[in-house]
């Protein structure tokens, strides 16, 4: 008789591994029975995980963070229903204006509906319905957050999200540099006489800004949410503007800014104002930065105003820390989660 080795546990044998298949065998079942009881309790077991986490991804809060405590759509003043209601009031002005200026166009201006087609080639009206647009998202991930206390924006694929933090971003610049433009180079007065005139002016450079402005100040977005790869996205987009103003002198015989044409100007000039005005969007994008981040520290940090939130749902999972009914959101793990808070 051989010796064994403490090394012949790690040996692989060549002889039958399970001569008498004890692994796919019972005692009592028949194979049949063995193979239907272990394919059930295998489709239950995955059946329950899915489910779960398909309730979760529904219903349930976010596990990812990229706006674990949502800040998009709550703010450190207003509660997410007046929120929702300030930004859907002003979503329906911006588009009450514009409609009711093409139709004012169409019906009794000099050119009819063709200078409401060249409106769509100036970068304020461009701006102003871009800020129509964005409050007009915002209200609609505002309600769903008050409602289920998880916005619709949290169930988008992570490019929208990151889409939406850039049209945050844009909706927060460029109308400074519209009105910056509009009252400091093109402006030169005297006063409109005509109230229509006015009301369309007012709206479009100097309401803009306002709005911007409540953006800015009012709910609780982060300064990290203004990527820096926000700026090369401003140039680029306002490069792309560039193209079409000069496509529109082409096709439809007129710059939408005099500033542009070359020939009136220089081409010196020219590219002076589009440096400039390229300059002027990169040192505004730094300043709603700096004024998020004043906002951001003072209502957190300096007067605790973590922020308005809605009503969380209640789970009964042990391990989840959540069992029974929750009325708010644990704003301490929030502020954990949220990288921008803790670095201020």
């Amino acid at each position: 008789m051989s010796r064994k080795s403490w090394t012949d546990g790690f040996r692989f044998d060549r002889d039958l591994w399970d001569p008498s298949n004890r692994f796919e065998t019972s005692w009592l079942l028949s194979p049949w029975v063995l193979f239907a009881c272990r394919a059930l309790i295998s489709i239950f077991i995955f059946t329950t995980r899915f489910y779960l986490i398909a309730r979760h991804c529904i219903s349930g809060p976010r596990g990812d963070l990229w706006d674990p405590s949502n800040r998009f759509e709550t703010s450190w003043l207003l509660s997410p229903w007046v929120l929702f209601a300030c930004r859907a009031l002003i979503s329906i002005f911006i588009f009450t204006t514009r409609f009711y200026l093409i139709a004012r166009h169409c019906i009794s201006g000099p050119r009819g509906c063709d200078a409401a087609v060249d409106e769509f080639s100036f970068f304020t009206i461009l701006t102003f319905w871009g800020l129509g647009f964005y409050f007009a998202f915002a209200a609609i991930h505002t309600l769903t957050y008050a409602l289920r206390a998880r916005p619709l924006l949290d169930s988008f694929p992570r490019p929208l999200q990151a889409l939406h933090a850039l049209f945050y971003t844009t909706i927060t610049v460029y109308p400074w540099l519209v009105t910056i433009v509009y009252w400091g180079v093109l402006y030169s007065g005297p006063w409109y006489e005509q109230p229509y005139q006015a009301y369309s002016n007012i709206s479009q450079h100097a309401l803009n800004a306002a709005f911007a402005l409540f953006e800015i100040i009012i709910p609780r977005t982060a300064y990290d949410q203004m990527r820096l790869v926000h700026m090369l996205w401003l140039i680029v987009i306002l490069a792309f503007y560039l193209a079409l103003a000069y496509m529109t002198e082409a096709t439809r015989g007129f710059y939408p800014y005099s500033f542009l044409d070359p020939d009136a100007n220089g081409s010196g000039v020219v590219a002076g104002y589009i440096l400039g005005i390229a300059a002027a969007s990169l040192i505004i994008f730094w300043a709603v930065k700096g004024l998020v981040w004043v906002r951001q520290w003072l209502t957190e940090r300096r007067l605790g105003m973590d922020g308005k939130f809605a009503r969380q749902p209640a789970y009964d999972e042990t391990e989840m820390g959540t069992i029974g009914h929750t009325a708010k959101p644990n704003h301490d793990r929030e502020a954990e989660l949220d990288g921008p808070v803790d670095r201020l």
